[in-house]
């Protein structure tokens, strides 16, 4: 039996570099030039081929380690053994196996079909690539042997690896994601402290993965703008009965669904679902506008049917009753579905800009702040104004920047000095 070991060679100024690689195993039948190991040092990385040609018999360094010029990284054995073992196996025809001149006899009655897979030995193929490109690869967590190559003899590049990630994370299922994202922590929370357990709401537990979809599977853009609602906010205060002279209560969230609908009809693009699998997009001829409901067992967002139809009044009557059969859980499922755009408004807890996240299959939402005065120098005096703080999200597959920009302007308009105008359209 002969053996043979397998050092680092010279090769420069690597010292105590460390082992980011191991390319072979114990027991696999390598060549002579076949890389086994990849080194990095600071300036770059290197693979080391085996001198000799043989079977692996132990592996003495692992991935993390640090080496030098001369240290010993695996060993070799080469004998008659390991020879026969490369012979072929075959079948005669009395269904015999014949290895290594030996002959292994089955009974006659057992069929073909029956027979045990004759063994094989594989060798295994080393994918084309750099050692920048499999540290790179490497880090991303992915396998360097899946990855089809462009280049000459399926060599793989970075743009390679980029396009197989990308693909790879559009075909994750949700589930998948959802577990990543609930990975286990490394150390239980009642090791810190007191902790109480409880289980998730219902309705959050349901909505959750809508929202992990709708965040990983759509290009979302968000867009801010103030709007000056103070000639609005003048005439919503000043609203009376007629016969009892009492005042009426009309939420802001009324007058802004009016002026997404006027917006809707403006800009169509914005009430309508894609289907980019079959290349298809559905343009919604209603306007039912989806509303965030807090309630106490989470968030849920009912839609008021037709809204284009209803008087400012009849929305706000909408709105109450619809919140109220939400948080007392009468509602029925089919009215959660169906909408044109979702508005989000958290005017009655407080806070200016957020990201609100697009409720699929609509493609696009609007999140509204609490409205502040702000002071502001117009013709030359300083006064001040009801300013409304906005935040428009829409899906970038079919709205670009342009139009979303326009549709925060519309608003704008329906909602600043032509209000009443708007409102009548």
């Amino acid at each position: 039996m002969a053996e043979q070991n397998i050092i680092v060679p010279n090769i420069g100024d690597f010292k105590e570099v460390e082992v980011i690689e191991v390319l072979v195993k114990e027991g696999q039948e390598i060549k002579k030039d076949e890389s086994v190991i990849t080194l990095e040092s600071d300036k770059s990385s290197v693979e080391v081929p085996s001198n000799f040609t043989g079977i692996i018999k132990k592996i003495n360094v692992k991935v993390g380690d640090k080496v030098s010029e001369g240290t010993t990284i695996l060993s070799l054995s080469n004998n008659e053994d390991s020879e026969k073992k490369d012979q072929p196996v075959s079948i005669n025809q009395n269904n015999n196996i014949k290895k290594n001149n030996e002959v292994i006899h089955f009974p006659k009655n057992k069929e073909k079909k029956n027979l045990p897979s004759p063994p094989s030995i594989t060798e295994e193929k080393l994918k084309p690539a750099s050692p920048n490109i499999r540290k790179f690869t490497r880090e991303l967590g992915a396998d360097i042997s899946k990855i089809p190559g462009s280049e000459k003899h399926g060599r793989v590049t970075k743009d390679d690896v980029k396009d197989y990630i990308k693909n790879r994370l559009i075909d994750i299922p949700v589930a998948k994601i959802q577990k990543k994202i609930n990975k286990k922590n490394d150390y239980e929370h009642s090791e810190f402290g007191e902790v109480e357990i409880k289980d998730i709401p219902r309705v959050k537990r349901l909505s959750g993965p809508h929202l992990v979809r709708s965040w990983t599977e759509i290009p979302h853009v968000t867009q801010h703008e103030e709007i000056d609602i103070t000639e609005m906010d003048q005439f919503r205060s000043s609203l009376r009965d007629f016969s009892t002279g009492q005042k009426i209560s009309i939420t802001p969230l009324a007058f802004i669904m009016r002026a997404i609908v006027n917006a809707l009809k403006a800009y169509p693009n914005f009430n309508a679902s894609i289907d980019p699998e079959n290349g298809k997009v559905t343009y919604k001829k209603y306007f039912h506008i989806g509303v965030a409901v807090d309630t106490p067992h989470g968030l849920m967002v009912p839609k008021i049917r037709n809204v284009d139809q209803l008087e400012i009044k009849e929305i706000n009557e909408k709105l109450r009753s619809v919140s109220r059969s939400c948080k007392e859980l009468k509602i029925d499922k089919k009215e959660f579905f169906g909408g044109s755009m979702t508005v989000s408004s958290l005017g009655g807890i407080g806070g200016t800009f957020f990201t609100p996240i697009i409720n699929p299959p609509e493609l696009s939402i609007l999140g509204v702040g609490k409205s502040y005065d702000k002071v502001i120098k117009k013709d030359g005096q300083i006064i001040s104004r009801k300013i409304l703080p906005i935040s428009l999200s829409y899906d970038h597959r079919f709205i670009d920047g342009a139009e979303g920009a326009r549709f925060c302007v519309h608003l704008s308009q329906s909602l600043g000095k032509d209000f009443a105008f708007k409102l009548a359209v």
